[in-house]
């Protein structure tokens, strides 16, 4: 995949994976979401970037409904958003979430922690399951540390099993809420490296972050957030080089030269 191939194509709700159509979200007086129209297509990477406040948390936590949303629509393959139950039970099966804090349960080793939605929501057996966990730990840089608890492991390596965990659930996108705001710069660059390669085989990405190279490397698009709004959207070249707006050249300023 190049960085500038989905870019150029129009948005349609047709054929998008994830459509968000007039999204707004308040907290009280405070319009944390404003007027969102945003088109995901299945296998693109979506990168949102913005200042704090934004709103990008916010959004990112729509699309499975962490968060509710007080007007507009969001739909996951054609159908709106499940309101409550077995059928929200099914959607966060769907759509995999990875968020600053590992959220590892610590009584559970590696392996477990990985098979343990598999098994509860997906049905599936202990054997098929563990081989599949396997598989993941494997293909994320942690298949030697199964038997070890959350504990035992970097804030790095939690982080790869908890993206791990997510993808043994076989979702139809994958959610990342700052996955890296909360690592040492050290274990900063083996997370992206696993996002990299999962963007590179085709996993349909939503990713929420500060890191400009990762955006620059692995997003088709580069959504720009703030005050609650998007402000600018378009290829990591054009944006980065080309922003269209004050807020996105103001912004780019400010961290472009650190």
């Amino acid at each position: 995949m190049t960085a500038t191939e989905p870019a150029s194509a129009p948005t349609s709700s047709g054929q998008g994976l994830v459509v968000l159509s007039d999204v707004n979200k308040w907290y009280g007086e405070l319009n944390v979401l404003k007027d969102i129209d945003l088109t995901v297509r299945k296998g693109e990477v979506i990168v949102v970037i913005g200042p704090s406040g934004a709103g990008k948390s916010t959004l990112c936590r729509a699309i499975n409904r962490l968060e509710t949303i007080d007007r507009g629509t969001i739909t996951l393959d054609g159908q709106p958003l499940p309101q409550e139950g077995k059928a929200l039970a099914a959607l966060r099966a769907e759509v995999g979430m990875v968020f600053q804090s590992f959220n590892l349960f610590a009584h559970k080793t590696i392996l477990e922690n990985v098979t343990l939605g598999p098994i509860k929501v997906r049905k599936k057996g202990k054997a098929e399951a563990e081989t599949r966990a396997k598989e993941l730990l494997d293909r994320v840089g942690v298949g030697h540390q199964a038997a070890k608890y959350p504990a035992q492991l970097s804030g790095g390596q939690q982080q790869r099993v908890a993206i791990a965990r997510a993808l043994a659930m076989d979702p139809k996108v994958m959610l990342f809420d700052e996955p890296t705001s909360a690592l040492d710069p050290e274990m900063i660059k083996e997370v992206l490296d696993v996002m990299v390669d999962l963007a590179k085989q085709g996993m349909t990405m939503i990713v929420v972050t500060h890191e400009m190279g990762f955006a620059r490397t692995a997003a088709d698009r580069v959504v720009f957030m703030a005050d609650g709004q998007i402000v600018e959207e378009n290829s990591p070249e054009e944006f980065f080089t080309n922003p269209q707006t004050d807020r996105a050249k103001d912004f780019l300023s400010k961290i472009l030269k650190h």
